[in-house]
């Protein structure tokens, strides 16, 4: 995902170390899989690319997008309105996600201020659940799971989690890679019953292996940033109806 406050030259540099750990010896996409032509192609956007040309994204076939809203409990993308709004306005399916940065707050802290700037969720059948963003530490290599022990980190996930569900209806979507989902919740399987998978990884074959518990993958980032679409470069694993009943809640 784009993290819109880190500065440019520092974001290239940690974004070049991401993508080759994301892909475990792949390379990343600028083009979606051959096995995805019937899946709904999509992407997820930051401030990072600020007035979005959406009539423009569609025609270039996106179905979906995800935009995000907020980080910590004092960051909102000063994007988000011509983002989600215009998204919408363009005949996109959209939703809002929240990147993390569980060493700052609580999880139930930062879920409310996600919800409360524009991560809620209605059954309309163009809005997606909100999405939790979690990966490594963009700001700090060092403490790569924010200082968190792994039954903390699981910890977290659960508050914010439980917090959206109280607020909205809906559990989230978990956006994250199997390789930090290793390593800092210890591959926990506590959250694949009940929390759709949005899977990070630049491989030209497939998605790859997933977290613990999760038999398969809701939606797949296959790309960060040289597709087509503006963003990253995201794919829904089943039909274009699918994904508007999965935005309903049915």
């Amino acid at each position: 995902m784009a993290r819109d406050r880190t500065p440019t030259r520092r974001r290239g540099r940690w974004l070049a170390v991401y993508a080759a750990a994301l892909a475990l010896g792949g390379t990343a996409l600028a083009e979606a899989p051959a096995s995805a032509a019937s899946r709904p192609k999509g992407h997820d956007v930051s401030s990072h690319q600020k007035n979005v040309d959406w009539r423009s994204a569609q025609r270039k076939g996106a179905r979906f997008v995800y935009v995000k809203a907020t980080e910590s409990t004092t960051y909102r993308n000063p994007y988000f309105g011509q983002q989600y709004n215009g998204s919408r306005a363009a005949g996109l399916v959209r939703g809002a996600y929240h990147f993390a940065l569980p060493n700052r707050s609580s999880g139930t802290a930062q879920a409310a201020h996600f919800v409360g700037n524009g991560g809620s969720w209605s059954a309309d059948g163009w809005t997606l659940p909100p999405a939790l963003d979690i990966e490594y530490n963009p700001y700090d290599k060092k403490r790569k799971c924010y200082g968190l022990s792994k039954a903390a980190m699981v910890g977290w996930i659960k508050a914010f989690s439980d917090e959206v569900k109280r607020l909205t209806g809906r559990r989230p979507v978990i956006y994250t890679t199997t390789h930090w989902w290793k390593t800092c919740t210890g591959n926990s399987s506590a959250f694949a019953a009940d929390h759709p998978l949005w899977i990070a990884r630049y491989d030209s074959a497939s998605a790859g292996t997933l977290p613990a518990g999760w038999s398969s993958w809701t939606f797949w980032q296959y790309d960060n940033g040289s597709g087509t679409l503006p963003g990253d470069q995201n794919l829904f694993s089943g039909s274009l109806d699918r994904l508007k009943r999965f935005a309903r809640g049915v």
